[in-house]
């Protein structure tokens, strides 16, 4: 069942906060790295007129999403898509998806666009120097060496539109992935 984090009890918004601390482990070292990181952020995506949904299952949260505007109605930001350790490839990020881009259509919302950081070295994008390569190769060649999400953002229709090297240090860059919804 889907619910409307905004509209939510305190408590399934720290249940949010739990996941979102949890699942980042994978994917960063430097983001919501304390729960009240965590907190703040989760308040964050509840508030300025953004979206924010959580997927729940017997009354707990196992994911979250959060969609936020970036050029007035036309394209917004997904930020961030984050489901439970152990809950983890079983559909729920592909159904939290799907519902964001139910909402999204309803409104009018024209594009979706997401960045998903490589700061681990997942991807091969974090063996070169992308400023030194030729940066259209290494995007068409781009390999997944370390289960890094783009690959299940592909899965659901993103397109790597870009990438932006070094955003997160020295070879950790930010893939920016997005897709047309209407």
């Amino acid at each position: 069942m889907f619910v409307n984090l905004s509209e939510s009890s305190p408590g399934i918004r720290k249940q949010a906060a739990d996941v979102l601390y949890a699942a980042s482990k994978a994917v960063t070292s430097a983001s919501w790295d304390t729960f009240e990181s965590s907190e703040r952020e989760v308040e964050e995506c509840c508030g300025n007129g953004n979206i924010a949904i959580g997927y729940i299952r017997n009354g707990e949260l196992l994911g979250w999403a959060g969609l936020r505007p970036m050029y007035g109605n036309v394209t917004w930001e997904l930020h961030p898509v984050m489901v439970k350790p152990g809950f983890q490839k079983r559909g729920i990020g592909t159904r939290l998806l799907n519902e964001i881009e139910r909402i999204v259509k309803r409104r009018g919302i024209s594009n979706i666009v997401l960045g998903t950081d490589d700061e681990m070295g997942k991807t091969s994008l974090s063996k070169v120097d992308l400023y030194a390569s030729d940066i259209f190769h290494e995007l068409d060649t781009i390999e997944n060496i370390g289960d890094h999400p783009f690959e299940f953002y592909q899965k659901n229709g993103y397109r790597i539109i870009g990438v932006i090297p070094d955003a997160n240090g020295y070879r950790k860059p930010d893939i920016l992935m997005g897709k047309r919804i209407t």
